[in-house]
């Protein structure tokens, strides 16, 4: 659950924005059926399996039309939902519970995807020493949804922007020279909290990596063999990181390599919605 003052300096100007791209003067069909307030109510009702993720976030897009709309949850974040389950009703103008709908949906329905893909890949690392992590691979200003639905979902957040970490793959390595040269600079720039991670591709660049002291290895791309034999290499000297189109039908091949994590853009950019409606609105 996001914080107050995530809330609102960091959630609510984005849910304003969405509001605005689906609102831009009126909502023209709603004032056209109700052109004076009514009070109403309509279920939120799950139609597939999944994980719930976003519920604060979808009474949030509400709230923001108008403050006086209460929404009654019966599940929580976290939580397995079934199929045909009443997860909350909301009550409020019912002008309000329809201008908002879709918005509130989009956001619910897209959260929840997330954490039920990240629930399904997580449960394949249980028993394991590797943690599973997510990238940057995320919807354009929807990072801070998708990243809390990662971690709804059993998984763990990488660096969450350019800001938050060094992460040195292939073209920073080549703007600056070499993995050595690349590592070197990092350190003389980078506050001294901030740790090094490096993306290699084959075994000479890992035997660079080490020589330069880097402080995580991502293994991007390589074979089941090639990640064996550099973790037999770097035998502890780094933590070591595997990346590289991992997703829930091949991530249990890795499982038996004993690194530290494993991180699958997948979770954020090819996990499908989670079916949910808002239905049976009537007055009250």
């Amino acid at each position: 659950m996001f914080d107050n003052a995530t809330l609102k300096l960091k959630v609510d100007p984005l849910i304003l924005g969405a509001l605005d791209e689906d609102i831009t003067s009126e909502d023209v069909t709603t004032n056209s059926v109700m052109p004076a307030m009514q009070a109403g109510e309509v279920d939120l009702i799950c139609k597939e399996d999944g994980v719930l993720c976003g519920l604060q976030v979808f009474e949030r897009v509400f709230k923001l039309i108008d403050e006086k709309t209460e929404v009654i949850s019966f599940a929580h974040d976290g939580e397995d939902i079934k199929k045909g389950e009443l997860i909350a009703k909301v009550k409020g103008d019912i002008r309000v519970l329809l201008s908002g709908e879709r918005t509130a949906l989009n956001y619910l329905q897209r959260m929840c995807g997330v954490a039920t893909y990240t629930r399904k890949v997580s449960d394949l690392l249980k028993g394991t020493k590797t943690t599973l992590l997510d990238t940057r691979k995320t919807t354009p200003n929807n990072r801070i949804f998708e990243k809390y639905a990662v971690r709804t979902g059993g998984g763990c957040n990488h660096r969450y922007n350019l800001s938050d970490g060094v992460l040195l793959k292939d073209n920073h390595i080549g703007a600056a020279g070499s993995v050595k040269k690349a590592v070197e600079m990092a350190k003389a720039y980078a506050p001294f909290v901030r740790k090094i991670e490096v993306e290699v591709e084959n075994l000479d660049m890992v035997k660079e990596a080490i020589e330069a002291k880097a402080d995580i290895i991502m293994l991007d791309n390589m074979t089941h063999e090639e990640i064996k034999e550099a973790m037999e290499y770097i035998a502890g000297r780094a933590e070591v990181e595997v990346s590289g189109n991992v997703t829930k039908e091949n991530i249990a091949a890795l499982t038996d390599l004993g690194v530290d994590y494993i991180s699958s853009g997948a979770l954020t950019h090819s996990a499908p919605i989670l079916d949910l409606s808002l239905k049976n609105l009537h007055a009250i």
